[in-house]
């Protein structure tokens, strides 16, 4: 096999349990300073998202969800591309659990670890953005897409959440697992713009995109001024349900164990059990 020569399914299996089990293995340390940019990335995504969104009622509904989507994805990429340590993608490890290379005790230290550390991550890009002013963009219009779109995660029911949190991770993960099969930079960014600019397109619900998104809606909606209000023709009143205790019980709870069931459930252990269990079975049965 060259250099050039993308991974096998099997192969990409391998590599996926293989990296699964080494950010398991590091050190806690190393995990969080990982997670830190990471949370970072996926916010400068959705910033990427929110300017793609301003002025983009002009366009057919879904052709702005698309270009959302699509722009999205470069947090993705640069998260797959520096080795940055994100918890939607730390749920295939997983796959390194299922076979008995790492304990129960280090695959719970790395998700909580890595959690935390996104939510760091995202909470300075959140303070960065906020006091830039970035939010008065086009007379206030790029704060307002970032108070609707956080208003609207925070509307659907928990079991919503969950299902969303489910499908985001399922398109997240398969990403993921598909940039294994990459050898180029090239590869590994087409890998991973699609299944990601489907998601976002959707409206399916990625736990650490959102603590971005609802925590800048919050800060924005305890802070802007009058002027920003008559600006936008928004009511402050229509986003009283803008609160940390609804984002954190109501969103990011049910979001989160979402993301667990369709990144490692659905792709790693599933994927796990095709290419790892039922091949050695196979190869044993001969």
């Amino acid at each position: 096999m060259t250099a050039t020569t993308i991974l096998s399914p099997s192969q990409m299996a391998r590599a996926a349990e293989d990296a699964a089990y080494a950010k398991a293995t590091s050190s806690a340390l190393k995990s969080f300073l990982l997670g830190l940019t990471a949370g970072g990335y996926i916010a400068l995504g959705f910033v990427f998202f929110t300017t793609s969104q301003v002025g983009a009622q002009a366009l057919p509904w879904g052709v702005a969800k698309v270009l959302g989507g699509l722009t999205f994805s470069t947090g993705l990429a640069l998260v797959v591309l520096t080795g940055a340590e994100l918890f939607t993608s730390s749920t295939l490890t997983l796959t390194a659990r299922a076979s008995g290379r790492i304990t129960w005790l280090q695959l719970l230290r790395n998700w909580t670890v890595v959690y935390v550390a996104n939510f760091v991550g995202a909470l300075t890009m959140v303070g960065l953005v906020f006091f830039a002013g970035t939010w008065h963009s086009a007379g206030g219009g790029w704060g307002k897409v970032v108070l609707s779109t956080a208003s609207y995660k925070l509307h659907h029911t928990w079991a919503e959440a969950f299902f969303l949190g489910v499908l985001c991770n399922l398109m997240v993960c398969l990403a993921i697992w598909a940039a294994y099969s990459g050898r180029t930079t090239t590869d590994k960014v087409l890998a991973v713009t699609m299944p990601i600019a489907l998601f976002v397109a959707t409206g399916f619900e990625h736990s650490v995109a959102n603590m971005f998104m609802v925590p800048l809606g919050i800060l924005i909606k305890g802070s802007a001024g009058a002027d920003f209000w008559a600006a936008t023709g928004l009511d402050p009143a229509a986003f009283a349900h803008l609160t940390w205790q609804q984002f954190l019980t109501g969103n990011l709870l049910p979001v989160t164990l979402g993301n667990i069931v369709g990144g490692g459930v659905m792709i790693g252990v599933l994927y796990w059990t095709v290419f790892h269990h039922l091949e050695r079975r196979t190869a044993a049965s001969r």
